[in-house]
């Protein structure tokens, strides 16, 4: 026999949220598990690619991004952001935030480094902790709201962490953070001198009264954070796979030559093609929250309709259901019986927490009117479950 394979592949298993969207697949299941939209992009995206599908770029283009795309990218987030941003110093465009978030996780840290990862955390984070080398710290979000108690942080931090993963606004649970709690974090990371890696993905679907901070802007924050995000969520073109890191000169420099043995670099013509996007004024945004402020209202008011027990997310556009009453041990197999016998597709939230959970799923509502409308009337049925 050959030898053993990569022990620390061993320790983690696949995607269980791109696991669920192939259940959902084999039953015919409305997939509300992966969180991709059923809408197309702008048009004026749309327009743009049409172009550059005749016209080019096709070939690699500088592997830290084009430079009309990082260019575009900066001016956007520098008025995001209040700071402004130099494109050839300060981003590395990447295959989406997946690799921005490895990406950051390899340029920060070291074999042996600890890192914490609030729970529940998005699935990947474990993952990049333990493709590093590093070991991952979990602190505990409370439900039902979401909170980190202070005191388990801290404790958390004296084990000296090299980094602390923050995803803001939150996938699963939609907590956006207040700024207080960003400024507890930050007071902490500068006293136990740790980098902070954020995913801001949903940067621009925080529901009202809520509102985003970027860590980066906080007092004394911007030397030590490696802000990660992609234009997926916020263009609806999550296939495109178009991230990027944005640091600090020093950092970067070392972002870049890691990314540059990862990927390579991003799609030319796909960089090329987002550039309209990158230039829409502030009503592109308000219309974009107005959009999912609206699908968050239908699918909720669904749920309630139908009495399953459901969080209230501040941001993104998840909703973690609570399935308790169903008596099962396994909400992995409660999702599975919920795809093939009521035809909707979830999430197990066993695969986003540390702790034993087994009593919350996750859907998301970034779809069209009709199709969340025909996941709640298949919901009708959910009752069928109960054992």
């Amino acid at each position: 026999m050959p030898q053993p394979l990569s022990e620390r592949t061993a320790s983690f298993t696949d995607s269980v949220i791109r696991r669920m969207t192939r259940v959902s697949l084999k039953y015919g299941a409305v997939n509300l598990s992966q969180g991709f939209p059923d809408f197309d992009p702008p048009q004026a995206i749309l327009e743009r690619l049409a172009q550059v599908a005749r016209e080019g770029p096709h070939q690699y283009s500088v592997t830290w991004g084009a430079q009309n795309f990082r260019e575009a990218l900066a001016r956007k987030q520098s008025r995001y952001m209040g700071r402004t941003i130099d494109p050839d110093k300060e981003i590395v465009a990447t295959c989406g935030s997946t690799e921005a978030m490895m990406c950051a996780m390899m340029t920060v840290t070291n074999p042996g480094d600890k890192v914490i990862v609030f729970s529940p955390f998005y699935e990947n984070y474990g993952a990049d902790t333990i493709l590093s080398g590093a070991e991952p710290i979990y602190v505990p979000l409370h439900p039902p709201a979401f909170t980190f108690d202070v005191d388990e942080l801290e404790a958390a931090f004296r084990q000296r962490p090299k980094a602390l993963v923050l995803c803001n606004p939150s996938n699963p649970c939609g907590r956006v953070f207040t700024r207080e709690e960003l400024l507890t974090i930050a007071e902490m990371a500068t006293k136990y001198d740790t980098y902070v890696i954020t995913d801001e993905v949903y940067e621009h679907i925080v529901y009202a009264p809520h509102r985003h901070t970027y860590f980066a802007t906080l007092p004394g924050m911007w030397n030590r954070t490696l802000s990660c995000s992609s234009l997926s969520k916020t263009y609806s073109i999550t296939g495109w796979r178009l991230g990027y890191i944005i640091a600090p000169e020093e950092i970067i420099d070392r972002a870049k030559k890691v990314h540059d043995f990862l990927t390579v670099g991003c799609a030319a013509p796909l960089q090329e093609a987002v550039i309209p996007g990158l230039e829409f004024g502030q009503d592109y945004y308000d219309d974009l929250l107005a959009k999912y402020t609206h699908k968050k209202d239908l699918f909720l008011k669904g749920l309630d309709d139908l009495h399953i027990s459901h969080n209230d997310p501040e941001g993104a556009y998840y909703v973690l259901l609570d399935i308790s009453e169903y008596g099962y041990e396994s909400d992995l197999q409660f999702c599975k019986n919920l795809a093939r016998e009521v035809g909707v597709g979830a999430v197990p939230g066993s695969s986003f927490f540390r702790e034993p959970v087994n009593h919350l799923i996750r859907l998301h509502f970034a779809k069209n009117d009709n199709t969340l409308n025909e996941a709640l009337n298949r919901l009708e049925k959910i009752q069928k479950l109960k054992k």
